[in-house]
């Protein structure tokens, strides 16, 4: 894989998407340990990633978090680990574990096939600010 930062954690996420955007937006303000580093899934990165770890992109309809050289996660695995990540009050999320990946994914599925009728969606991917930019590959 073409230069992946060390010791950071890859959210790859529908770059059109608004309520990814703002996920993304609210992962950045809280992720105080600076954790993740974020790839929009049609990025030339994010298509490449996906190959690696062997996802078909055009299947995909979830934000992936991938801890290079070790796992990836997607659907709501990913989002409770993403959680977790960020401490405080949002690990504890970490109880919807309790509950069966199917059902978790089946709620995540339902959002996310509704996402853009419910939110809408961008002509292109968002433009990182200059202060956001090294957060993004």
């Amino acid at each position: 894989m073409q230069n992946l930062p060390e010791n950071k954690k890859i959210i790859l996420f529908d770059g059109v998407c608004n309520l990814c955007n703002s996920s993304v937006q609210f992962i950045i303000k809280h992720d105080k340990k600076d954790i993740f580093r974020f790839v929009a899934l049609q990025s030339e990165l994010g298509i490449e990633i996906c190959k690696y770890i062997g996802v078909d992109q055009n299947k995909i309809d979830s934000i992936i978090l991938y801890n290079p050289g070790v796992a990836y996660y997607y659907k709501s695995t990913a989002a409770i680990e993403i959680a977790e990540e960020l401490g405080g009050i949002y690990s504890l999320i970490s109880v919807l574990k309790i509950f069966p990946e199917k059902i978790r994914n089946y709620i995540y599925d339902y959002i996310a096939k509704n996402r853009y009728k419910w939110y809408g969606k961008k002509e292109s991917c968002m433009i990182p600010t200059p202060e956001l930019k090294a957060k993004f590959l």
